[in-house]
Order: C-alpha cells, then structure tokens, then sequence
C-alpha cells in the first residue's frame, strides 16, 4: 500500500514484502509510536480517523475496538479476516503478497490497544501461494523479534503477541465473521446468532475482535499521519484511500489505491484504460458480486464512498469494481452470479438454502427460453422472502444482485419471456400421458 494521498509524495518502493526492505522504509515505527500511548489512546486515535471496516459493512473501527472489554482476565483474541472468496474481489491476496508486514504491524498495533494474548490470520482456503507467503513474513518477524515472546526485548515493555496464519476451510460462508469463528475452531462454517456478540462471546467463548486484512493494514498509516491527516484524505463520511479492484471488461485490470472521493469512471477511463474495443458501459457492479448494479448511463458524477453509492441503491463493500461491456447477457451474467450463492449457503437458514436454489431455477428457466412472465414476478417474490431473514448476511449477498439487476435491467429479462406456459398433450407411453411444459404464445 503506497498511501497515494494529497500533498503527500512517497518513492516508490520495490520489495516491501521483505523485512529488511520494510525496516529500512520505517517498518514497525508505527508501532513504536503506539508504544508511548495508552490503548485508549490508541483506540480513540483510530476512532478520530475514521477509519471503516474494509471488509464490507464499513463499521466503524475504532468503535468496534472499543467493544472489547477492559480489565478482564479471560484471554482476548483478533481474529484477522483474509477469507476473501467474494467474487471481483483480490485486494487482500495483493497484501499478503507485497505488503505483509504492514499488515503485522497493524495486528500488533491492534493487539496493544485491545489487550490481545492470540491473533489468528483466517487466509483463504484456495490461496495456497499466499498463505505460504504471509507464513514466510510472519516466520520472519518472529525471528527478528518482532512478534512473539521476544517483542519485549525488542520494544521493551510487557506487552507481547502471539500471530498464527490459519488456513480457511475453503467456503465463502467462512467470510462471514461468527462462521469463521466456528472454522477456526475446528467446527463447521455455521453463522451464529447475535447476540452475544464475538466482543462478548467469540472463540471458544472468550472476547474476540474480527477485522479485515486491509483494515488493519491501514491502522499503521493512520498512526504515522495522525488522525487528523488521514481524516482528511478523501471522503468526509467515509475517510481514507480504499483499495480498488477492477475487473471486467476493462483495459487495465488490477488493483488501486486511491482516495474515497475517486470518482467511478476515473477509475475506469483514467486508471482503468477504458473498455475494449471502445465498447460502452453497460453495466458495473462496484463492491463484489453481492451488490446491486449500476447501469452504465448513471455511472457520472458517481464517487466511489459507501456514503454516496447508498444515493443509487448500491454499496461499497470490498470495492471489487466488476465492469460489463455493452455486449454482456445481463441474465446469464446473473445465472452465473446466483449459482455462486446457491453453492456456497451452508444451508442453516431455510430462505436461504430453498431460496437460492428457487432463484437458480428460475434464472436458468429465463436464460433457455423457457420462463413466462409470472417467473419474473416470482423471482423477485422469493428474492424479498430472502432478504433479512436469515442469521447471517449471505441471504442479503443473494438476493440483492437478484433484485438490483431485476430493477436496472428488466427490459432485458422481459425480452427473454413468454406470456404464459400451458401443458399439452406430448405422446401416449404404455397407456399413460406424458406432458411436458411447452411455450405457446396468449
């Protein structure tokens, strides 16, 4: 993460993954610093930034670490959230990769403020090459004396952290925050109801903090700046630079970072490269596959900050930009979408587990031709049955694509309908009947 912010020029730096290189660039001086301060300090310092969750929800964080109570003698863990299978996002996988002990150094200054004894990095089951990586890092940390038993002698104090990478279960439901609790202690990836809350109640009964790999990889910055300093980058709602991922149908895919007052189609036209082929927008679904839409022709004047996409009915979440061309099959595009979601419920919830799996049907009945009017009614129906009504927020992460494509692009799945389907007679076997659906005009 380079801090791309006004006023503010920093060389580029190669090689930060290693240790040597991120010493020589200030590594761990942010800690240092945090050192000097109390943890409400340090709390109420992250509080003043306004740093939000980068994980999705945009929780505040320094509210988040505040839950954590004070003066207990239980152990208090931080449960580090890499579990990134949303589809259109990867940025989490770029830190592991280029900037690990910025993200260690986050978790440590995570740990002073909170009163941590355990912190557990939750990395993705499939990203194989990077669990590897930020097990090198954190290998290298400890041997420095960074991490471990051993910080005391380097920092002095007390206070020392135990980090563990931990490699996820290989499901999407384990991003959820109570389900990745439940990995990680070696149960299935069930949601679990709240309250109590994992400040409360989180692994194995004891108070827990879960935050995401980026979040934390950015509390160093706002050490280093100052809360004031970082307030100010970007938007006032919603502080800070954001790393974007773009993907798509896009000239220059890959990751930025940038302020939260970036606009949308600087990200596509400026950073971006624009669209192949100089095709037009049609579509652009701006925080992961689980948010609702943007259509191409409401894409100006859009800035991209939780604050703002909430004016078009849409959110930020992890910011995975995913952009479709004027050629894209919308309900394929959907289908695909849907089928994701109906694989990955853990099937706790009955909206959830019957719903997807409606929604599915229905959208595979729309893409072959094979659907009446009534089945859009139907999927919007069962769309709304979901939303809401779940333990968790994956119900939500199905149904709102569903819902948000259906509003921005009903033309498009109207043109795939009949009007009515009736049952004919198809041929007589061994005496019986048989039928089947066949699509005649009203």
């Amino acid at each position: 993460m380079n801090y791309t912010v006004p006023h503010l020029v920093l060389p580029k730096i190669e090689r930060l993954h290693e240790l040597d290189v991120y010493l020589a660039n200030g590594g761990y001086q942010a800690y240092r610093k945090v050192l000097e301060l109390s943890p409400e300090q340090v709390i109420e310092e992250v509080k003043r930034s306004g740093l939000r969750g980068r994980g999705g929800a945009c929780f505040p964080t320094g509210l988040k670490w505040s839950f954590m109570p004070k003066g207990s003698d239980k152990p208090k863990y931080l449960a580090v959230n890499g579990d990134e299978s949303e589809p259109g996002s990867f940025k989490d996988r770029q830190i592991f990769e280029f900037n690990p002990h910025q993200l260690i150094e986050g978790i440590l200054i995570a740990g002073y403020a909170m009163g941590i004894t355990k912190a557990f990095i939750y990395i993705r089951g499939e990203y194989h090459k990077w669990i590897r990586l930020m097990e090198r890092a954190l290998a290298d940390a400890y041997a420095r004396g960074l991490v471990g038993p051993k910080m005391t002698e380097t920092f002095g104090g007390s206070y020392w952290l135990d980090i563990v990478v931990h490699k996820g279960a290989g499901a999407y439901i384990c991003g959820e925050e109570t389900a990745l609790m439940s990995s990680l202690e070696g149960d299935r990836g069930y949601p679990r109801f709240k309250p109590p809350f994992p400040a409360q109640k989180g692994l194995w009964g004891m108070p827990t903090t879960i935050n995401n790999v980026e979040t934390l990889a950015t509390v160093p910055a706002i050490i280093t700046l100052g809360a004031e300093r970082y307030a100010s980058i970007g938007a006032a709602g919603h502080p800070g630079t954001l790393l974007y991922g773009l993907s798509g149908h896009i000239n220059k895919p890959g990751i930025y970072e940038l302020p939260t007052d970036t606009l949308l189609v600087d990200l596509i036209y400026k950073y971006g490269g624009g669209i192949p082929g100089g095709k037009k927008v049609k579509a652009v679904i701006p925080g992961g596959s689980s948010m609702p839409p943007l259509r191409g022709d409401e894409i100006d004047g859009v800035v991209m900050n939780n604050e703002d996409l909430k004016k078009y009915g849409t959110y930020i979440g992890t910011a995975g930009i995913i952009v479709m061309d004027e050629d894209t099959d919308i309900p394929r595009v959907l289908l695909r979408i849907t089928r994701f979601y109906h694989h990955e419920s853990c099937g706790q919830c009955t909206p959830c587990r019957e719903g997807c799996g409606w929604m599915e049907k229905i959208l595979r009945r729309i893409v072959d031709g094979d659907a009446t009017t009534e089945d859009l009614d139907l999927l919007m129906s069962v769309a709304g049955q979901i939303e809401g009504n779940t333990i968790c927020a994956l119900g939500d992460a199905a149904a709102w694509p569903v819902q948000g494509f259906l509003r921005k692009f009903w033309d498009e799945f109207a043109a795939r309908v009949k009007p009515r389907r009736t049952f004919v007679p198809l041929n007589v076997v061994h005496g019986r009947r048989a039928t089947r659906a066949t699509l005649l005009p009203s």
